[in-house]
């Protein structure tokens, strides 16, 4: 994944700006030799924030820029002068990326609009200037407020990739090259295993100018859930995905054990994931004479629709995106 442009994965140094310490200052001036206090509050110390960018489909951009510090408060002045907030810094992330704390990896939030903004590291506030403390008891205040410093630490931003049908399968059971069939995308195809490496996002189009976006998600083996293989890395895309279609190729020796061992590798990893509405696709259905296809679809669990297809020969695909578009729209109801 050296020469990846996709990155879904970053750990990065964020530190807010301290705040601008108040100002001690009492007022002089040519007729006021004893004037009161006008010292000037401090200035807020920068904000780091985060952004979701609807242009942004990679953390890319985040890789090397490991250490990022915003601007400090400038400090109060007299004449009741406020110091200068420091400048905010805004980092621009795709829709989907989630922000956790690197020690603890707890999750501090999630950013699932466009253009949502949400505060990572929080400037400190500004100083108090000796103004805010004058009184009847104590009107030449010789002190002011520091200001607050600054909040610092290591977090992890994640990306997890948003779509309204993401593609569940072992690998080489030909879901990248179902997307290229349905779509513009031009994933990686080869005929061995763990040919897609990195998530890959299609726009299938669909009648009177309708479209739904496809993810291909790298393929899964039995014990994903515990780090095997890539699945682990990649498993957090599929729950961002609105149904699962799960593809089981035509020459399996047991396509319902298949099935099951997928399934239940969503669900050790996140039991909400079943919640989902499911499509089974039987992928290479133009290796199958209809005999075979009967003999297969026996086999098939009942509770969930399927489909045969064929990407090469484009058996059912229409069919396919008519069943695709149906269980989605069920499922948005």
């Amino acid at each position: 994944m050296a020469d990846s442009n996709f990155i879904d994965y970053v750990k990065i140094y964020c530190a807010s700006g301290n705040g601008g310490a108040g100002s001690t200052h009492l007022r002089r001036a040519k007729y006021v030799p004893k004037g009161g206090p006008d010292g000037g509050d401090g200035g807020r110390g920068g904000h780091i924030i985060l952004r979701a960018n609807p242009q942004f489909w990679t953390l890319i951009h985040l890789k090397y820029r490991k250490h990022i510090k915003a601007e400090h408060g400038g400090a109060g002045s007299g004449q009741l002068c406020k110091g200068k907030n420091g400048e905010d810094i805004y980092l621009d992330v795709p829709v989907g990326t989630v922000a956790k704390d690197a020690e603890t990896g707890e999750m501090l939030f999630e950013l699932m609009e466009p253009w949502e903004e949400r505060i990572l590291v929080k400037g400190g506030r500004g100083g108090l200037g000796n103004n805010n403390f004058k009184s009847a008891t104590n009107q030449t205040p010789r002190y002011s407020q520091p200001g607050e410093p600054g909040e610092e630490g290591w977090f992890i931003l994640e990306l997890k990739v948003l779509a309204d049908v993401g593609l569940v399968g072992f690998p080489n059971a030909g879901k990248s090259t179902l997307l290229a069939a349905v779509s513009a995308a031009k994933p990686k195809i080869a005929n061995y295993p763990f040919t897609t490496l990195e998530p890959n996002l299609g726009i299938v189009s669909y009648y009177e100018d309708q479209s739904f976006v496809m993810a291909d998600i790298p393929g899964i083996i039995e014990g994903a859930h515990l780090g095997k293989g890539i699945g682990l890395r990649f498993l957090r895309h599929i729950e961002r995905n609105s149904i699962l279609l799960f593809m089981i190729p035509s020459d399996s020796e047991d396509p319902a054990q298949d099935y099951s061992v997928l399934l239940n590798e969503l669900k050790e990893y996140n039991p909400e994931l079943l919640v989902k509405g499911r499509v089974l696709a039987v992928s290479k259905s133009d290796l199958l004479d209809e005999k075979s296809k009967a003999e297969l679809e026996s086999r098939l669990p009942a509770e969930v629709p399927h489909i045969f297809f064929s990407a090469l020969t484009g058996e059912n695909i229409q069919q396919l995106k008519d069943l695709l578009w149906k269980v989605l729209h069920d499922e948005n109801k």
